[in-house]
């Protein structure tokens, strides 16, 4: 039996919301339970303890731990998503949108993508999740997006299918970082495949640690329509990340192919007697805390020179518009070519559409504030 660590289980410069948010009063409190799956606190933490530069530091193995670990869950969750934890039940909302596109001529916005986040009822999320499991939940998955119809046809490709490209040691892929920032759609077709595994690959240092990358490529894979503007991650951070993307800024015709989707998959998996895990005051269930509630992230590609220049007045009123902005290339990655993807920061306490109209408005913004300074 693996002796568990002492409290204080953090070092002394980790500066995790986990970490500031465990007492010894809740260690002590939860450091022998275990959910159905087995998932302990020391499970939950390991990920925060192993790397002391995490923001969150703490992951869930199942829905259980949501509930069992809510002593020291629930104060993380608040605190990440600055909202109280609602007694009512969370709702969603993914009604037609039809909201302005905010570049209509093209000239900032090279895309939009949203996608969300989704683990089946029935199954351990991805820290802790067996094998056995994860290759069946990769099957479940599989014959549901290959059965779909149009628009939304397409093929499955897992991840070990690429063994010239794909770095199965490393678990990473060898492509130009230029190659990287080339628009998705007009990516050259016989390589499109390649700027596809670019962006799903092995799970950072802190998913690593969290268990999340066991196994890694084995079970895991990309579905993509024909048309290349609908996709799926299967077995990445959590059982799917269903995406739907276009170029230039028409937010409503991205949000309303998702929705389309997502209802065709969500009767499907009804029919099948399963379903998404989801909880009323906490919403749809991730591995995550922080992509509780809706699960979504819906964000654009925008080159911004002038606020490039000036990051700090962009970081300032992206905070203000509750957007956030990141690298090129997501979370954690650097700006390349002026081009930031900026994208909603509250997931939990809203609904869908007023994800996608925060990030329309707020977009609208920016874009303006980058014209000004562009004439000044």
């Amino acid at each position: 039996m693996i002796a568990l660590p002492s409290f204080p289980c953090f070092s002394a410069d980790a500066r995790s919301l986990a970490k500031s948010c465990l007492t010894k009063e809740i260690y002590e409190q939860l450091i022998n339970l275990e959910t159905g799956y087995g998932f302990t606190l020391h499970d939950a933490l390991r990920s925060g303890i192993q790397n002391p530069d995490s923001s969150i530091g703490i992951y869930a193995g199942d829905p259980e731990s949501y509930d069992l670990f809510s002593a020291i869950f629930n104060p993380v969750i608040e605190k990440y998503h600055a909202i109280k934890i609602a007694s009512r039940p969370i709702r969603s909302d993914f009604t037609p949108a039809d909201f302005p596109d905010p570049d209509p001529s093209r000239e900032y916005i090279i895309s939009t993508r949203i996608r969300v986040a989704r683990n089946l009822n029935g199954f351990p999320f991805t820290p802790i999740i067996s094998s056995t499991d994860r290759k069946k939940v990769e099957e479940i998955l599989m014959r549901l997006l290959e059965q779909i119809e149009p628009p939304f046809k397409g093929h499955y490709t897992p991840a070990k299918e690429y063994p010239g490209i794909f770095d199965q040691k490393k678990g990473n892929m060898h492509i130009p970082q230029d190659k990287v920032l080339q628009n998705r759609m007009s990516f050259p077709q016989e390589k499109r495949h390649i700027l596809l595994k670019s962006c799903f690959k092995k799970g950072d240092r802190f998913q690593d640690s969290a268990g999340i990358n066991r196994d890694w490529p084995e079970s895991r894979g990309v579905f993509q329509s024909n048309d290349h503007r609908f996709s799926a991650w299967i077995n990445e951070e959590d059982h799917i990340r269903i995406i739907s993307m276009d170029q230039g800024g028409n937010i409503s015709e991205v949000f309303n192919r998702l929705a389309k989707a997502l209802d065709i998959i969500e009767r499907e998996l009804d029919r099948q007697q399963t379903g998404f895990a989801w909880k009323d005051h906490l919403g749809y269930l991730a591995a995550c805390p922080s992509n509780l509630g809706t699960a979504m992230r819906a964000g654009v590609h925008i080159r911004l020179p002038e606020l490039f220049r000036r990051k700090d007045v962009l970081d300032s009123e992206a905070k203000r518009l509750r957007l956030q902005t990141r690298g090129t290339q997501g979370e954690k990655t650097e700006v390349e070519s002026a081009v930031f993807d900026i994208s909603n920061s509250q997931r939990l306490g809203v609904t869908e559409r007023e994800c996608c109209e925060t990030l329309c408005n707020g977009i609208c913004e920016i874009i303006e504030l980058e014209r000004k300074l562009q004439g000044a």
